[in-house]
């Protein structure tokens, strides 16, 4: 501890860029987004063509 610090006062953390907590989880939000691969649909939730009856 230097002499003109005042004892008792905790140091305060320092930051390395100024980037701010929202902008930091944003951009690892779009890097995962751009990342992962599309999935495929699900063949469950996939809309089948109607069966119509065919005219006799």
């Amino acid at each position: 501890m230097s002499v003109t610090e005042p004892k008792g006062r905790p140091s305060r953390p320092f930051t390395l860029a100024g980037v701010s907590m929202r902008d930091l989880l944003a951009s690892c939000a779009a890097a995962e987004a751009v990342s992962t691969p599309p999935r495929l649909p699900d063949p469950a939730l996939t809309e089948r063509p109607v069966e119509r009856p065919k005219a006799a």
